[in-house]
């Protein structure tokens, strides 16, 4: 068991299940609904939590009856979020939903108000008791002091970042991490149509450090330190039902294998790819093979 920080954001997702997504300007009757909690950082401590994990997440949440429903579904995953800064009068961010029955994809429509987590906020957490740092790109000046805090603190504390889409300056936090977690959406928005060639590109930036980005069906791909490249399909092993967080338990695979010392990353690779495939074909992040899924590191 490893003891695991992940610093992001929590909302409240309202799920509307339909069937087929309805064209602009047109009413569609919602086939179910389900309202939980929802946000990168927290899926992935939920799934981590699942694995075996002692997790412990950081962020904001509003002073409000979403925020208890929140805080109360952490502590049913054991997930201690004591960290966590609750804003007065603040709204905690919510999160619209469209879940698409015929294909599984998911529509979100996302707004939040509230102040995001500070430095000033993370610089009082103790760092030495964990075994590995995940955060969100996000927030970018504040995020950076923390990376640069949790590099000067601890520095043999490994440090994932998530950099799920582009944002002002966000390139600035690249350098800062042990592990870069991709998406298909900043590749493309950064000009590349090739997850291959953009890991290269991103490996003569960063070579220190290890890569990874995820690309939707075709699966994922990676680039080590060391210039081992590795591709991993994706293989649902079922019909695909719900593919919402399914990047986020990807992330908890590739951390699941990581904090153990000496995991190749292409193995890790290929445990993220074959535990996201898990959650693809359950609904939620209740992942009820979590435990047997195979964890062999070849």
């Amino acid at each position: 068991m490893a003891h695991i920080l992940g610093i992001g954001v929590a909302t409240l997702d309202i799920i509307h299940s339909v069937d087929g997504y309805p064209p602009e300007d047109s009413k569609l009757r919602a086939t179910a609904r389900r309202i939980c909690r929802g946000g990168n950082a927290t899926n992935t401590l939920v799934v981590l939590s699942q694995l075996g994990h002692q997790c412990t997440w950081g962020g904001t949440l509003g002073d409000d009856p979403a925020a208890h429903s929140i805080l109360a579904d952490l502590s049913r995953y054991h997930i201690y979020h004591s960290p966590c800064r609750i804003i007065p009068e603040g709204n905690t961010p919510t999160s619209c939903i469209l879940q698409n029955e015929r294909n599984g994809s998911r529509t979100i429509v996302h707004y939040r108000e509230l102040p995001e987590y500070a430095y000033m906020d993370f610089k009082n957490i103790p760092l030495e008791g964990f075994n590995w740092l995940h955060f969100e790109g996000r927030n970018v000046p504040e995020t950076a002091k923390m990376l640069h805090h949790a590099r000067h603190t601890v520095p043999a504390l490994p440090r994932s970042l998530e950099i799920e889409k582009p944002r002002p300056g966000i390139e600035a936090l690249l350098a800062l991490a042990d592990l870069l977690l991709f998406s298909r959406d900043y590749a493309r928005a950064s000009g590349w149509n090739d997850a291959q060639q953009f890991l290269a590109a991103q490996r003569n930036r960063h070579p220190e450090t290890d890569l990874v980005c995820t690309w939707g069906a075709v699966g994922a791909y990676s680039l080590s330190r060391s210039g081992e490249a590795s591709h991993c399909p994706a293989t649902p092993p079922g019909t695909v039902i719900d593919i919402l967080g399914a990047g986020d338990t990807f992330n908890a695979g590739m951390i699941d294998a990581l904090v153990r010392a000496g995991t190749p990353l292409s193995a890790a690779l290929r445990r993220a790819c074959n535990l996201a495939g898990t959650a693809c074909i359950h609904q939620g992040l209740e992942i009820p093979t979590a435990r047997n899924i195979k964890t062999e590191i070849r």
